[in-house]
């Protein structure tokens, strides 16, 4: 298994190909949700990926409705179910990405770098488990609204990755 990072509506393609190579080196599923702000042929796309798609490992999905009927994912799944867990990565958070306790198959969702995830999506979930949205702490300096979306995706990935003991790495 691995960890998953999951983009939802991805709008800029260096950020995307850079998530990817971070992706390839840890072994870690990476995860496209459409609406797409680029086309996977973009040259800008793999230009950032530099020589790593190869070795990464891409899904793509047609929205985020599909991606949920076909994953499921729960922040946490009722006793004896098998769906994955899921943690929201925005701002609004309601706990540090630190204080998050991962495990291997946990799916790490991140939305458009110019809007994050949509916002019912958090409400719904945050109501039925008030731990599944996590944040990177920030200065509270409102000119500063978020870090970019790749450095954000890298930063919880290898937290998660440390918890796990940074499995098949070396």
């Amino acid at each position: 298994m691995a960890i998953h990072i999951v983009l939802v509506e991805p709008e800029i393609p260096p950020n995307t190909g850079n998530i990817a190579r971070s992706c390839a080196a840890t072994g870690s599923v990476l995860h496209l949700v459409k609406p797409l702000g680029f086309s996977v042929d973009d040259r800008s796309l793999k230009r950032a990926g530099l020589d790593y798609w190869p070795y990464v490992t891409v899904e793509i999905h047609e929205g985020l409705k599909e991606f949920m009927e076909e994953y499921a994912p729960q922040c946490q799944p009722a006793a004896g179910k098998n769906a994955p867990r899921m943690f929201l990565a925005t701002t609004k958070g309601t706990h540090s990405y630190s204080e998050a306790a991962f495990a291997d198959g946990d799916m790490i969702l991140f939305g458009r770098e110019t809007a994050g995830l949509p916002r019912e999506f958090i409400a719904e979930r945050e109501e039925a488990d008030p731990g599944c949205s996590i944040r990177i702490p920030m200065s509270e300096d409102t000119r500063l609204r978020s870090l970019n979306l790749s450095n954000s995706a890298a930063i919880v990935l290898f937290e998660a990755l440390r918890q796990l003991g940074f499995p098949n790495l070396k």
